[in-house]
């Protein structure tokens, strides 16, 4: 009996060894579905360029994401938000006449969210913005994207591997992130 474990055993050990070659070799990563969206880039309803209002505009995040300083959650920005250019700004444009129209009527626009976390995971955006965290540390450079993309994973392990950094000073308990 004790050869056989010995032996299983080590059968287990060289099988997870030769998957953990293999993932190294090919870059393959073993990760579950949702909760890990890196290259998330959805079509939006109406296409908007990052490169050219933050890009070009230098208009800053939290002009849109007005949000993000005061709440837990950033927001996807309100449609008046747009129109405080637009009802002005490309007016000849035809998504911006699609902005136009739904501001008109009283409607929105159904943005379509980039980042997303599983819902067991709380992630505080005004902690981040206080203590001085750029937008691009975790959504990359929006600056430069004409489509948005999601940069980060956003694992446990990613978000642990900052708060582990001597000079972030960041809080390491569970209960930070998990309700």
């Amino acid at each position: 009996m004790h050869r056989v474990f010995k032996r299983s055993t080590a059968g287990v050990v060289a099988l997870l060894g030769a998957l953990m070659m293999v993932t190294l070799l090919t870059g393959c990563k073993f990760q579950p579905g949702w909760g890990y969206n890196k290259g998330y880039a959805p079509e939006q309803p109406i296409p908007f360029d990052h490169s050219l209002h933050v890009g070009n505009h230098n208009i800053q995040c939290q002009y849109c994401h007005n949000q993000v300083e005061r709440s837990k959650h950033s927001n996807i920005p309100a449609l008046s938000t747009c129109m405080n250019c637009h009802l002005q700004v490309a007016t000849d444009k035809p998504n911006i006449q699609k902005l136009r129209e739904a501001y008109d009527n009283g409607g929105s626009v159904e943005w379509v969210r980039v980042h997303m976390l599983p819902d067991f995971v709380h992630f505080n955006h005004s902690a981040h913005i206080a203590k001085g965290v750029n937008c691009q540390t975790c959504h990359g450079e929006v600056e430069k994207m004409q489509k948005v993309e999601q940069v980060s994973d956003l694992s446990m392990g990613w978000c642990v591997s900052c708060h582990r950094e001597p000079e972030n000073k960041a809080p390491l308990n569970c209960s930070t992130c998990h309700y």
